[in-house]
C-alpha cells in the first residue's frame, strides 16, 4: 500500500509539474487569475481548492511538532497547492516507513 500511496502522489506532482508547464506556455498565471477571479464558477473552484488546501494543510499541522514547519507548510500549500501536499507525502511516507504512519502524530523529540 506504501507504494501504492508514493507512486499515486508522485504521478501527481509529475502531472502538476506538466500542467502547470502547458498552461504558462498559454497564459500569464497573473492574467489568469484575474479572468477566473471575475467568473462565478470560476471563483467558486478557487473556494473549493482552497478550502481542499487548508483542510489538508489541518491534517499536517496536527502531525507536526514545531510552529515553524506548521508554518512553512502553510504558506508552501497556500502557494503551490498539490504541488506542496504531493511532496509532504512523499517526505512522510519516506520519514515514517509505512502508510500507518502517515496516520500517525510525529513523536516530537524535546
Amino acid at each position: 500500500m506504501k507504494r501504492a500511496v508514493g507512486l499515486w502522489f508522485l504521478l501527481v506532482l509529475l502531472a502538476m509539474l506538466g500542467v502547470t508547464a502547458w498552461a504558462s506556455i498559454h497564459e500569464n498565471v497573473g492574467a489568469a487569475f484575474v479572468r477566473l477571479a471575475k467568473d462565478p464558477w470560476g471563483l467558486a473552484t478557487l473556494f473549493d481548492a482552497y478550502f481542499a488546501f487548508l483542510a489538508v494543510w489541518s491534517w499536517i499541522a496536527w502531525r507536526e511538532c514545531s510552529a515553524l514547519n506548521r508554518g512553512l507548510w502553510l504558506v508552501a500549500i497556500l502557494l503551490l497547492g498539490n504541488f506542496a501536499i504531493a511532496a509532504y507525502v512523499l517526505l512522510a511516507l519516506r520519514r515514517e516507513g509505512s502508510i500507518d504512519g502517515l496516520f500517525r502524530k510525529r513523536s516530537c523529540h524535546v
